[in-house]
């Protein structure tokens, strides 16, 4: 691992890396767009092109109205509990906290909606910390969120790496100075992914456990 030392902790993304959100994505987008925008077609295309980032800064990209946010979440919270857990993540998660490792989110969603979410799909208590974008400075692709996640774990950069499915998520953890590793199982735009140039891939869950070797301690 680029000569790393075994990592003592993993930042996991949300979105696409532990839960199948994007079904009731696209669908809260759409009530979002209609209710504020009015007619006509949706740019959810456009939109999942920002993924990983927070919600207010994709819709100033892309132009839109920030009162999208208010439907958008209200629909996100209502069809929570459709959305899937990708397979292999509980037992991954099982496994890392029974090797030692030291586990956070940080995600593109605010903090409250991000532990609601996984408190509904049941995997909340395997995380010590998770983080929203709303809680902190300068969302992704800014460092802060992976630099607060590390804090909180009390770990440093180099004992940490962080799991994401986003261009923004590679470029927080390289921007923070931990390892930045593409997790390719969810609709991730694979090219673009790789062409970020993240440390490892990911192809499944599962294949984290052979970077994450029981933590020996001191």
């Amino acid at each position: 691992m680029t000569g790393r030392c075994p990592p003592l902790g993993v930042i996991f993304d949300l979105d696409g890396v532990l839960v199948n959100s994007f079904d009731v994505m696209r669908q809260a987008f759409l009530t979002a767009y209609a209710e504020v925008v009015g007619a006509g077609e949706a740019p959810f295309a456009e939109y999942n092109r920002h993924l990983g980032r927070y919600f207010p800064d994709i819709m100033r990209i892309m132009g839109l109205p920030l009162e999208m946010e208010e439907p958008f979440v209200r629909e996100s919270y209502r069809l929570a509990d459709q959305v899937p857990v990708f397979d292999g993540v509980p037992d991954l998660l099982r496994t890392l906290r029974k090797r030692g490792l030291r586990l956070a989110v940080a995600t593109g969603k605010s903090g409250p909606r991000a532990r609601s979410l996984l408190d509904v799909v049941g995997l909340l208590p395997d995380f010590e910390h998770v983080i929203g974008s709303d809680e902190v400075a300068n969302p992704k692709p800014a460092p802060d969120i992976v630099r607060h996640a590390l804090d909180r774990l009390g770990l440093g950069p180099d004992d940490a790496m962080m799991v994401g499915d986003a261009v923004t998520d590679l470029a927080s953890a390289k921007a923070a100075g931990t390892l930045a590793v593409a997790a390719l199982w969810g609709e991730t735009d694979e090219p673009s992914l790789l062409g970020a140039g993240p440390d490892m891939v990911l192809r499944e869950p599962a294949d984290l456990l052979a970077l994450c070797p029981e933590v020996v301690r001191h």
